[in-house]
């Protein structure tokens, strides 16, 4: 599936991505940039709001799995996030732009013997939110896959 693709497919089904304008941009080797605008992501402060940055990462990284699903010929896979750790390191101050990192080709190849033998699995994804080079916030999330 392209990003084209993916990206109707997340506004179809979770309506927030459209309200939030998120955007699949790229996938650069074994990252994918993902991208929303600051003027309707904002808080009074007139930064990104932490809402807002934390779905983008979220959505981001719930990408990547589904891509990963994808590419091993599981398709369509019930994908959710169970646990996710963030720290907020710099406030955003531009339109956001995400970093979601594919695992290593070992952690994919031990999902994808998970989901030939039991049917579902978990990994680990990582994603950043970047600015001017600065890490504002860094997101961990594991997300649990069934077929």
């Amino acid at each position: 599936m392209n990003l084209n693709k993916l990206e109707e497919k997340l506004y179809k089904q979770i309506p927030l991505t459209k309200l939030m304008q998120l955007k699949l941009d790229s996938i650069e080797e074994t990252v994918l940039n993902t991208s929303a605008p600051l003027d309707i992501n904002i808080n009074d402060k007139g930064t990104g709001f932490a809402g807002s940055l934390l779905t983008t990462c979220t959505i981001s990284a719930w990408s990547v799995v589904y891509l990963i699903c994808e590419q091993l010929g599981f398709n369509p896979p019930i994908i959710a996030i169970v646990k996710n750790e963030s720290t907020f390191n710099n406030p955003v101050t531009k339109d956001i732009k995400c970093q979601s990192f594919f695992p290593s080709k070992e952690q994919i190849q031990i999902l994808k013997n998970k989901l030939d033998t039991k049917k579902s699995g978990s990994i680990l994804i990582k994603s950043q939110i970047v600015e001017n080079g600065k890490v504002c916030l860094d997101f961990e999330g594991i997300y649990v896959i069934k077929l």
